[in-house]
């Protein structure tokens, strides 16, 4: 019988709400560096309208917007339109829970 390197270890609760489809999902938002990009200035600098995130980022406004959907449709950010633009911000309590489910892991 073969040892084991690592000494056994109690279970742990999990205290976060995110399960784990919603986790790979937020994952898999942040693993492209556009998307890490555009997620850092909306928290450097609280929101943004979408014509000045082109401005962040040197690609088209058709591509941005993509990598803008798959963020909000990982919950990291929300926006919020007026008449003719929209303004986008980090949504502060999904990160958080994020931060904490990562931590946890």
């Amino acid at each position: 019988m073969s040892k084991s390197c690592c000494p056994p270890v109690a279970p742990r609760e999990r205290t976060t709400e995110i399960d784990v489809d919603d986790l790979a999902r937020m994952c898999k938002a942040l693993a492209h560096p556009a998307r890490l990009r555009l997620l850092r200035h909306l928290i450097d600098y609280g929101e943004c309208y979408f014509g000045s995130l082109t401005d962040v980022l040197p690609l088209a406004p058709s591509t941005i917007s993509q990598h803008v959907s798959i963020l909000k449709d990982a919950g990291l950010i929300e926006g919020s339109s007026d008449v003719q633009r929209v303004c986008y911000c980090v949504n502060r309590e999904r990160l958080q829970q994020l931060k904490l489910t990562i931590g946890n892991l």
